[in-house]
């Protein structure tokens, strides 16, 4: 993945085939204040914090609109857990 100053994100599987996503200003510079927080411990400004969370229950639900809950984790724990 590879970020430009235009705010685009370049994500490849393979060298065939790449996807240019646009991502807003707003949320490349939170994702930015983010990792600086992260990784540099830097202060997390509650604002930007607060969109981060907004943004997430937004593709939270839209994910549930689209594919219902999907409960693969604890069906495939329990028969590993049940085969030993």
């Amino acid at each position: 993945m590879r970020a430009t100053r235009l705010g685009k994100m370049v994500y490849s599987m393979s060298t065939e085939t790449k996807e240019t996503v646009v991502i807003d200003p707003q949320s490349l510079a939170d994702c930015e204040a983010v990792l600086q927080h992260v990784l540099r411990k830097q202060p997390l400004d509650p604002e930007v914090a607060r969109r981060v969370r907004q943004r997430a229950a937004r593709i939270t639900d839209e994910i549930r609109r689209e594919h219902g809950i999907l409960d693969i984790g604890t069906p495939a724990i329990r028969e590993f857990r049940d085969r030993q």
